[in-house]
């Protein structure tokens, strides 16, 4: 028997009492929410009766049996509002790529295309010239070609006379997506421009009228491509990387600069196919799931904090051998001053001991000091670099070898994982030491699994089952999961992917007025926000 919260006056006995005469009294009239053809064909109870079993069940069997019902009702019927959704989204225009200008940008490319790289461009053009907008979400794990993807996009949408915006969250990676681009393009008539903070006004008015007339066809910024002022002629495609740093508002406002617009979502940190299945639940998605060069071989050593000075002892080693790497510290906005202080105390302590070598890279660097640390360390000026969290999100450097991580009890796995990306980039060996003393269960869970996987996949489904779906989501942006009474994202991906499938099947025929009625009731709002 389940055991309620209880509060002062109200015993379990006075609680299960109400409860039973409530289904006693109500049971007879409570409606059924699942078609009938659709509960026969997956064996579930009818909803009276599953409500008293999971209440006063006589076995465990009865009580799962119960539980599974409810719990496809659910999902059945925020899958049923998603596809409803994608149904009346709104009718997007035809593009039609050149195809001579994708066969020029792939005879440009240095290296060959994987086959998951192939397969997602060929989803991209058929979506292009499809008569309603693309949502795509492309994923896959650190250093797998999401960006010459991208581009490949980019420029078909370019070959029929249209625009792209390409949004990342940092202005470190708005920069080296720019450079990328522009090389990946260079064999086609496209312009490429990058809408940075570091612009005077001058260039940006100039930026800015040139992209309106349609003359810049590709587009690469921060949020700063939402500002009203940034116009385009023509917007098709809105490239965005690393959605959720993004809320779902700021994709909305992107899309809203072009009419149907065509959106790419791109992320590396590996989402679980149930997070997939609910929130980006009318995307379709492409997985790029080999890596273009050999795959890499990155030991990761955990160790205590009173160790460190062994890592710094091999760090010398690697140095001595003119090897590259990293000293990351965390940043957190609460302790931003300390954390701050903490690496410029470090990167005095490191300089002291290993001279000129040794560079500085932190989010409170102006725009142009954090271009020269970025070179330096780039051009081999400096060789170890010590860095708050910024290096996390893309920083380029394919001959990095190391990475110290200082305090790694107070970085969340995905985190870890995108920062132990950055090394080992051409396929050489490659060591991340992390230097942590976690005091929760939870941080000792996160550590090993960090220490113990490294397949991008697989760290996501550990993430999701050491934090649960609400705080992987973000509790903001995804209030429906927290509507969830029977339904559990961490353990119910097959009863997720069924009742996908069954609330597929009922759009296609008609959804019956009293489902929508009980859908808009449940999840109105939250379906609303997440198609803004």
């Amino acid at each position: 028997v389940p055991i309620y919260p209880s509060t002062e006056g109200l015993s379990q006995t006075v609680l299960q009492n109400v409860i039973r005469w409530t289904l006693r009294r109500v049971g007879p009239v409570i409606p059924e929410v699942v078609p009938e053809e659709v509960r026969r064909r997956l064996g579930l109870l009818p909803r009276a009766e599953a409500l008293r079993k999971i209440h006063f069940p006589e076995s465990l069997e009865e009580f799962e049996k119960a539980r599974e019902t409810l719990a496809f009702e659910e999902l059945f019927l925020l899958q049923v509002g998603l596809a409803l959704r994608k149904k009346r989204e709104v009718l997007g225009r035809r593009i039609e790529p050149d195809p001579t200008w994708l066969q020029r940008f792939l005879e440009g490319l240095p290296f060959a295309l994987t086959p998951s790289q192939k397969r997602a461009i060929e989803s991209i053009e058929a979506d292009l010239r499809a008569p309603y907008p693309m949502l795509r979400l492309l994923q896959g794990d650190v250093g797998s070609g999401k960006t010459v993807v991208a581009a490949a996009a980019c420029a078909m949408v370019a070959s029929a006379g249209a625009q792209a915006a390409v949004m990342a969250p940092t202005e470190i990676l708005a920069e080296q997506h720019f450079f990328v681009f522009q090389e990946l393009l260079r064999p086609l008539p496209i312009r490429v421009a990058l809408l940075s903070g570091g612009l005077s006004r001058r260039e940006r008015e100039k930026l800015l009228s040139e992209v309106a007339a349609g003359e810049i066809q590709v587009v690469v910024g921060t949020h700063a491509l939402l500002e009203e002022d940034v116009e385009f002629k023509d917007l098709a495609l809105a490239v965005i990387d690393e959605q959720h740093r993004f809320g779902v508002i700021q994709r909305a406002t992107l899309e809203k600069k072009g009419r149907g617009t065509n959106v790419l979502v791109m992320s590396a940190t590996p989402i679980p196919r149930t997070v997939v299945l609910t929130v980006y639940g009318e995307f379709e998605l492409s997985v790029l799931e080999e890596l273009p060069i050999p795959r890499r071989n990155v030991r990761t050593i955990w160790l205590a904090q009173s160790r460190r000075e062994e890592v710094y002892q091999e760090v010398a080693q690697l140095l001595a051998r003119g090897e590259k790497g990293y000293v990351v510290f965390p940043l957190v906005e609460e302790s931003e001053e300390l954390d701050l202080r903490a690496a410029t105390v470090a990167y005095e302590e490191l300089r002291a001991r290993f001279g000129e070598v040794v560079g500085l890279l932190h989010g409170r660097m102006s725009a142009e000091e954090k271009r020269a640390a970025m070179s330096a360390f780039r051009e081999g000026k400096t060789r170890l670099l010590v860095a708050t969290t910024v290096v996390e999100l893309g920083l380029d450097v394919p001959d990095a070898s190391f990475l110290v991580i200082e305090h790694g009890e107070r970085f969340g796995l995905a985190q870890l994982h995108q920062l132990r990306g950055r090394i080992g980039r051409q396929g050489q060996d490659a060591v991340c030491w992390v230097l942590a003393d976690p005091t929760t269960e939870e941080a000792r869970e996160r550590l090993s699994a960090f220490r113990d996987l490294t397949d991008g996949f697989k760290i996501a489904e550990a993430d999701l089952r050491i934090r649960g779906p609400g705080d992987l989501l973000g509790t903001a942006q995804h209030g429906f999961v927290s509507k969830f009474k029977a339904a559990d994202l961490v353990r119910d991906l097959p009863l997720l992917e069924r009742a996908r499938a069954e609330a597929k099947r009922l759009a296609e025929k008609g959804v019956p007025s009293e489902l929508v009625a009980e859908v808009e009731r449940r999840f109105g709002e939250d379906l609303e926000l997440l198609g803004v």
